[in-house]
């Protein structure tokens, strides 16, 4: 079953988008302050970008003008539109968070896991 995009307001857009920016930057400094990664985080506004210790990056993204969150790693591009309360990619149906886990998980070498 295919979730239908919602339709978001500018303002809902953005609340939704930094809430999940917000939860991949709090998983990140959950891993380091619990010692299981260190993975090297900078954001700049919208970009978010994760750098791994054996090397790879994950690019994390707002693309306000298409109410969409872009994630970009070695496996892959991804676009993700709000539908059902969650960010799910448009072109297979994988969740933001699931998705995330599995690139920062095969780039970190071991089990990763990211929550909103």
């Amino acid at each position: 079953m295919t979730l239908a995009p919602e339709r978001l307001s500018d303002v809902d857009y953005d609340s939704r988008a930094r809430a999940a920016m917000a939860a991949v930057e709090a998983t990140v400094d959950r891993l380091l302050e619990e010692d299981v990664i260190d993975i090297d985080a900078s954001r700049t506004g919208g970009l978010l970008e994760l750098r791994f210790p054996a090397g790879g990056t994950i690019v994390i993204n707002t693309q306000p003008p298409l109410h969409e969150l872009w994630l970009a790693a070695p496996s892959g591009g991804f676009h993700f539109k709000a539908a059902g309360g969650r960010w799910i990619d448009g072109r297979d149906g994988g969740e933001f968070f699931a998705v995330l886990s599995a690139c920062a998980s095969e780039l970190g070498g071991k089990p990763l896991r990211f929550e909103p």
